[in-house]
Protein backbone atom coordinates (compact mmCIF):
# COMPACT_ATOMS: atom_id res chain seq x y z
CA UNK A 1 0.00 0.00 0.00
CA UNK A 2 1.50 3.29 -1.16
CA UNK A 3 1.42 7.00 1.45
CA UNK A 4 -2.72 7.41 0.74
CA UNK A 5 -4.57 4.21 0.94
CA UNK A 6 -7.98 3.83 -1.01
CA UNK A 7 -10.45 4.12 1.28
CA UNK A 8 -14.34 3.40 1.53
CA UNK A 9 -16.81 4.34 4.00
CA UNK A 10 -19.60 2.21 5.31
CA UNK A 11 -22.19 4.28 6.61
CA UNK A 12 -22.52 8.31 5.77
CA UNK A 13 -24.18 9.57 8.43
CA UNK A 14 -23.02 12.55 10.58
CA UNK A 15 -20.00 10.74 12.02
CA UNK A 16 -18.88 8.70 8.29
CA UNK A 17 -19.93 11.29 6.26
CA UNK A 18 -17.15 13.73 8.25
CA UNK A 19 -14.99 11.32 7.76
CA UNK A 20 -15.62 11.05 4.21
CA UNK A 21 -15.09 14.83 3.53
CA UNK A 22 -11.45 14.87 5.63
CA UNK A 23 -10.16 12.19 3.68
CA UNK A 24 -11.46 13.29 0.32
CA UNK A 25 -9.70 16.75 1.58
CA UNK A 26 -7.00 15.41 2.28
CA UNK A 27 -6.55 14.00 -1.33
CA UNK A 28 -7.38 10.30 -0.61
CA UNK A 29 -9.44 8.44 -3.28
CA UNK A 30 -12.32 8.01 -1.09
CA UNK A 31 -15.62 5.57 -1.99
CA UNK A 32 -18.55 5.62 0.22
CA UNK A 33 -21.90 3.36 0.59
CA UNK A 34 -25.14 4.40 2.92
CA UNK A 35 -28.31 2.60 2.68
CA UNK A 36 -30.23 6.00 2.38
CA UNK A 37 -27.92 6.82 -0.88
CA UNK A 38 -28.58 10.67 -0.68
CA UNK A 39 -26.48 11.05 2.36
CA UNK A 40 -23.49 10.87 0.12
CA UNK A 41 -24.90 12.46 -2.61
CA UNK A 42 -23.31 16.04 -2.12
CA UNK A 43 -19.72 14.63 -1.76
CA UNK A 44 -19.51 13.50 -5.28
CA UNK A 45 -18.77 17.29 -6.39
CA UNK A 46 -15.60 16.76 -4.16
CA UNK A 47 -15.05 13.26 -6.07
CA UNK A 48 -16.61 10.91 -3.53
CA UNK A 49 -17.10 7.25 -5.32
CA UNK A 50 -20.75 6.40 -3.93
CA UNK A 51 -21.41 2.92 -4.48
CA UNK A 52 -25.00 1.29 -4.61
CA UNK A 53 -23.66 -1.49 -2.25
CA UNK A 54 -21.28 -2.50 0.02
CA UNK A 55 -19.51 -4.60 -1.91
CA UNK A 56 -19.47 -2.35 -4.86
CA UNK A 57 -17.74 0.41 -2.03
CA UNK A 58 -14.91 -1.54 -0.63
CA UNK A 59 -13.95 -3.55 -3.74
CA UNK A 60 -10.79 -1.39 -4.66
CA UNK A 61 -10.39 -0.31 -1.16
CA UNK A 62 -7.07 -0.74 0.92
CA UNK A 63 -8.66 0.38 3.94
CA UNK A 64 -12.52 0.07 4.63
CA UNK A 65 -14.18 2.09 7.93
CA UNK A 66 -17.19 1.32 8.83
CA UNK A 67 -19.02 3.33 10.92
CA UNK A 68 -22.70 2.41 11.46
CA UNK A 69 -25.53 2.78 13.40
CA UNK A 70 -25.69 -0.75 15.53
CA UNK A 71 -24.62 -3.46 15.85
CA UNK A 72 -27.23 -4.96 13.43
CA UNK A 73 -26.27 -2.54 10.48
CA UNK A 74 -22.72 -3.08 11.19
CA UNK A 75 -22.90 -7.05 10.49
CA UNK A 76 -25.57 -6.84 7.83
CA UNK A 77 -22.88 -4.66 6.22
CA UNK A 78 -19.79 -6.56 6.46
CA UNK A 79 -21.51 -9.72 5.49
CA UNK A 80 -22.11 -8.60 2.60
CA UNK A 81 -19.14 -6.51 2.07
CA UNK A 82 -16.71 -9.37 3.19
CA UNK A 83 -16.38 -11.61 -0.04
CA UNK A 84 -15.72 -8.70 -2.00
CA UNK A 85 -12.66 -7.21 0.32
CA UNK A 86 -9.19 -6.73 -1.78
CA UNK A 87 -6.74 -9.47 -0.45
CA UNK A 88 -4.57 -7.89 2.98
CA UNK A 89 -7.07 -4.85 3.31
CA UNK A 90 -7.55 -3.41 6.75
CA UNK A 91 -10.74 -3.27 8.30
CA UNK A 92 -11.79 -0.30 10.64
CA UNK A 93 -14.72 -0.80 12.88
CA UNK A 94 -15.50 2.53 14.45
CA UNK A 95 -18.65 2.48 15.37
CA UNK A 96 -20.24 1.65 18.64
CA UNK A 97 -21.50 -1.50 18.39
CA UNK A 98 -20.91 -3.40 22.07
CA UNK A 99 -18.78 -6.19 23.21
CA UNK A 100 -20.42 -8.90 21.83
CA UNK A 101 -20.67 -7.78 18.52
CA UNK A 102 -16.95 -7.00 18.24
CA UNK A 103 -15.97 -10.27 19.25
CA UNK A 104 -18.48 -11.58 16.44
CA UNK A 105 -16.96 -9.93 13.64
CA UNK A 106 -13.17 -10.76 15.50
CA UNK A 107 -13.78 -14.50 15.29
CA UNK A 108 -15.81 -14.29 11.81
CA UNK A 109 -12.68 -12.31 10.09
CA UNK A 110 -10.09 -14.78 12.42
CA UNK A 111 -12.10 -18.47 10.47
CA UNK A 112 -13.23 -17.01 7.02
CA UNK A 113 -10.78 -13.90 5.89
CA UNK A 114 -7.51 -14.42 7.64
CA UNK A 115 -5.98 -12.29 5.05
CA UNK A 116 -7.71 -8.98 6.68
CA UNK A 117 -6.70 -7.09 9.02
CA UNK A 118 -9.33 -6.44 11.20
CA UNK A 119 -8.86 -3.38 14.14
CA UNK A 120 -11.50 -2.77 16.30
CA UNK A 121 -11.08 1.63 16.51
CA UNK A 122 -14.70 3.72 18.15
CA UNK A 123 -14.09 7.04 18.37
CA UNK A 124 -14.19 9.79 21.59
CA UNK A 125 -16.00 12.39 19.86
CA UNK A 126 -19.15 13.65 18.29
CA UNK A 127 -20.33 15.55 15.29
CA UNK A 128 -18.70 18.77 15.20
CA UNK A 129 -15.12 17.72 16.36
CA UNK A 130 -15.66 15.21 13.73
CA UNK A 131 -16.56 16.99 10.78
CA UNK A 132 -13.39 19.36 12.20
CA UNK A 133 -11.09 16.73 12.27
CA UNK A 134 -10.40 17.29 16.24
CA UNK A 135 -11.56 13.33 17.51
CA UNK A 136 -10.04 10.98 19.44
CA UNK A 137 -9.26 6.91 17.91
CA UNK A 138 -9.61 4.58 20.34
CA UNK A 139 -7.72 1.83 18.35
CA UNK A 140 -6.98 -1.68 18.97
CA UNK A 141 -5.35 -4.80 17.49
CA UNK A 142 -2.33 -5.64 15.04
CA UNK A 143 -0.34 -2.02 15.26
CA UNK A 144 2.67 -3.84 13.64
CA UNK A 145 0.31 -4.92 10.52
CA UNK A 146 -1.75 -1.34 10.40
CA UNK A 147 0.90 1.34 8.76
CA UNK A 148 -1.04 1.73 6.43
CA UNK A 149 -4.02 3.15 8.65
CA UNK A 150 -1.92 5.94 10.04
CA UNK A 151 -2.46 8.37 7.32
CA UNK A 152 -6.18 7.60 7.29
CA UNK A 153 -6.14 8.42 11.19
CA UNK A 154 -4.63 11.65 10.76
CA UNK A 155 -6.85 12.66 8.39
CA UNK A 156 -9.69 12.06 10.09
CA UNK A 157 -8.47 12.33 13.49
CA UNK A 158 -6.33 14.64 16.08
CA UNK A 159 -5.03 11.33 17.93
CA UNK A 160 -5.06 8.01 18.41
CA UNK A 161 -4.74 5.57 21.73
CA UNK A 162 -4.15 2.01 20.90
CA UNK A 163 -5.21 0.15 23.31
CA UNK A 164 -3.59 -3.35 22.76
CA UNK A 165 -5.62 -6.17 21.16
CA UNK A 166 -8.56 -5.98 19.08
CA UNK A 167 -11.64 -5.77 21.16
CA UNK A 168 -10.33 -3.62 23.75
CA UNK A 169 -11.06 -0.11 22.15
CA UNK A 170 -14.71 -1.42 22.39
CA UNK A 171 -14.43 -1.83 25.69
CA UNK A 172 -12.37 1.39 27.00
CA UNK A 173 -15.43 3.25 24.71
CA UNK A 174 -17.96 1.76 26.64
CA UNK A 175 -16.14 2.79 29.93
CA UNK A 176 -16.12 6.51 28.13
CA UNK A 177 -19.26 6.68 27.25
CA UNK A 178 -20.65 5.18 30.96
CA UNK A 179 -18.75 8.76 32.11
CA UNK A 180 -19.93 10.96 29.32
CA UNK A 181 -23.94 9.31 30.29
CA UNK A 182 -23.35 10.03 33.72
CA UNK A 183 -21.69 13.57 33.54
CA UNK A 184 -24.81 14.30 31.53
CA UNK A 185 -27.15 13.67 33.53
CA UNK A 186 -25.96 15.25 36.80
CA UNK A 187 -24.96 18.28 34.39
CA UNK A 188 -28.83 18.34 33.97
CA UNK A 189 -30.04 17.53 37.25
CA UNK A 190 -27.22 20.15 38.29
CA UNK A 191 -28.75 22.67 36.29
CA UNK A 192 -32.53 22.17 37.14
CA UNK A 193 -31.57 22.99 40.43
CA UNK A 194 -29.79 26.17 39.92
CA UNK A 195 -32.27 27.21 38.09
CA UNK A 196 -34.91 26.28 41.03
CA UNK A 197 -32.64 28.54 42.90
CA UNK A 198 -32.80 31.71 40.66
CA UNK A 199 -29.65 30.95 39.05
CA UNK A 200 -29.25 30.89 34.78
CA UNK A 201 -26.62 28.45 33.05
CA UNK A 202 -24.44 31.21 32.51
CA UNK A 203 -24.05 31.44 36.24
CA UNK A 204 -23.53 28.19 36.66
CA UNK A 205 -20.38 28.15 34.09
CA UNK A 206 -19.08 31.58 35.68
CA UNK A 207 -18.93 29.52 39.15
CA UNK A 208 -17.24 26.16 37.59
CA UNK A 209 -15.09 28.32 34.76
CA UNK A 210 -11.25 28.55 35.53
CA UNK A 211 -11.02 25.57 38.12
CA UNK A 212 -11.35 21.76 37.57
CA UNK A 213 -14.71 20.90 36.90
CA UNK A 214 -14.30 23.26 34.06
CA UNK A 215 -14.96 20.79 31.32
CA UNK A 216 -14.99 22.12 27.94
CA UNK A 217 -18.02 19.70 27.27
CA UNK A 218 -20.18 20.79 29.86
CA UNK A 219 -19.79 24.13 28.87
CA UNK A 220 -21.48 23.58 25.03
CA UNK A 221 -23.98 21.53 26.97
CA UNK A 222 -24.83 24.47 28.75
CA UNK A 223 -25.33 26.54 25.88
CA UNK A 224 -27.18 24.05 24.47
CA UNK A 225 -29.52 24.44 27.50
CA UNK A 226 -29.57 28.06 28.44
CA UNK A 227 -30.67 28.43 24.16
CA UNK A 228 -33.17 25.74 24.05
CA UNK A 229 -31.76 24.08 21.05
CA UNK A 230 -30.92 20.61 20.72
CA UNK A 231 -29.75 20.59 17.44
CA UNK A 232 -27.82 16.83 18.15
CA UNK A 233 -24.26 16.11 18.55
CA UNK A 234 -25.50 12.70 19.46
CA UNK A 235 -28.90 11.68 19.79
CA UNK A 236 -30.23 10.58 22.97
CA UNK A 237 -31.32 8.05 21.27
CA UNK A 238 -27.49 6.71 20.13
CA UNK A 239 -26.64 7.66 23.55
CA UNK A 240 -29.35 5.43 25.43
CA UNK A 241 -27.97 2.13 23.06
CA UNK A 242 -24.85 2.97 24.48
CA UNK A 243 -25.96 3.05 27.70
CA UNK A 244 -27.38 -0.34 27.27
CA UNK A 245 -24.43 -1.94 25.68
CA UNK A 246 -22.12 -0.88 28.69
CA UNK A 247 -24.50 -2.54 30.68
CA UNK A 248 -24.83 -5.62 28.91
CA UNK A 249 -21.24 -5.61 28.80
CA UNK A 250 -20.36 -4.86 32.65
CA UNK A 251 -21.02 -8.44 34.28
CA UNK A 252 -18.67 -7.88 37.17
CA UNK A 253 -19.37 -4.18 37.89
CA UNK A 254 -21.77 -2.93 40.12
CA UNK A 255 -23.29 0.00 38.10
CA UNK A 256 -26.59 1.34 39.71
CA UNK A 257 -26.43 4.69 38.68
CA UNK A 258 -26.30 3.63 34.85
CA UNK A 259 -29.18 1.61 35.34
CA UNK A 260 -31.15 4.59 36.63
CA UNK A 261 -29.88 7.03 33.94
CA UNK A 262 -31.13 4.37 31.43
CA UNK A 263 -34.61 4.35 32.42
CA UNK A 264 -34.89 7.98 33.14
CA UNK A 265 -33.63 8.19 29.56
CA UNK A 266 -35.64 5.75 27.72
CA UNK A 267 -38.97 7.19 29.37
CA UNK A 268 -37.58 10.24 27.60
CA UNK A 269 -36.91 8.30 24.12
CA UNK A 270 -40.60 7.56 24.86
CA UNK A 271 -41.57 11.11 25.03
CA UNK A 272 -40.37 11.70 21.84
CA UNK A 273 -36.90 13.04 22.77
CA UNK A 274 -34.87 10.83 21.05
CA UNK A 275 -33.75 12.51 17.63
CA UNK A 276 -32.43 15.91 19.57
CA UNK A 277 -29.08 16.42 21.57
CA UNK A 278 -28.62 14.05 24.33
CA UNK A 279 -28.53 17.39 26.67
CA UNK A 280 -32.11 17.82 25.78
CA UNK A 281 -32.74 15.58 29.34
CA UNK A 282 -32.61 18.37 30.64
CA UNK A 283 -35.98 19.97 28.93
CA UNK A 284 -37.71 16.23 29.56
CA UNK A 285 -36.77 16.41 33.53
CA UNK A 286 -37.82 20.42 33.68
CA UNK A 287 -41.24 19.60 32.06
CA UNK A 288 -41.71 16.40 34.13
CA UNK A 289 -41.19 18.38 37.19
CA UNK A 290 -43.37 21.51 35.78
CA UNK A 291 -46.38 18.98 35.45
CA UNK A 292 -45.68 17.35 39.12
CA UNK A 293 -44.63 13.89 37.85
Amino acid sequence: MNQRPSVAVLGLGAMGHAFAANLLKNGFTTSGWNRTRSRGEDLQSAGLRLADSPQEAVSQADVVIVMLADADATERALEQAQPALRQGAIVVQMGTVGVACTDRLIAAFAEQRQDILYLDAPVSGTKTPAENAQIVVLASGDRQRAAAIEPVFSAIAKGTKWLGEAGAASRMKLVVNAWLISMVQGLSESTQMAREFGFSPDDFWSVLEGGPLAVPYVKSKLEMIKEGHYQPQMHLTWALKDARLALDAAEQSALPGLNLIADVWQEAVEAGYGEKDLSVVYQYLSEKTSKGQ
